[in-house]
């Protein structure tokens, strides 16, 4: 039995040229793996192409496509085999200009999932505490706590990095 080949349509194209690059990002961040976080944007776009939801407009697309990838990152970080994984010192660096900047990257990324994910969205992809509310569904005064002891995690950080 044969599958039926569809192209995708003109919305998904559309859509990945679109979001594909801000995707990337935040699985990055996530996973700190290139390789992984190029599979989670793969996926996430498998996943609107299978799904095919409707969309009220722009922004709900795009807290869409957030929601299901930062899920699908979560799924990834669970397996058992990920766990046990050994990271490797020599893996490919992240681009950015700044050592400082490159830095405190460095720092989000280390952090837990549920205090990066809302920091990453806040200060890297500007998104109100009400937008991220709406995306990781989740009330907004557990947007603000995790806010505040993501920056006190960050802070306690930056300290001890300063210190040594």
């Amino acid at each position: 039995m044969q599958r039926s080949m569809t192209r995708p349509g003109n919305h998904v194209i559309k859509s990945y040229e679109i979001y594909a690059d801000m995707l990337f990002r935040i699985a990055l961040v996530h996973l700190g793996s290139r390789q992984d976080a190029e599979e989670a944007t793969q996926e996430t776009f498998i996943k609107l192409i299978e799904k095919v939801p409707k969309f009220k407009d722009a922004e709900h697309q795009k807290a869409w496509l957030i929601r299901v990838i930062t899920n699908h990152c979560k799924t990834l970080l669970g397996r058992g085999w990920r766990k046990r994984e050994v990271k490797l010192e020599s893996a490919e660096p992240i681009a950015v200009d700044n050592p400082e900047e490159l830095a405190l990257l460095q720092l989000v990324m280390a952090m837990p999932m549920k205090y990066k994910t809302v920091i990453h969205l806040y200060y890297y992809e500007d998104y109100p505490i009400q937008e991220i509310s709406k995306i990781l569904q989740i009330s907004q005064s557990a947007v603000k706590m995790r806010l505040q002891r993501g920056r006190q995690l960050l802070k306690l950080e930056l300290e001890g990095a300063e210190s040594q």
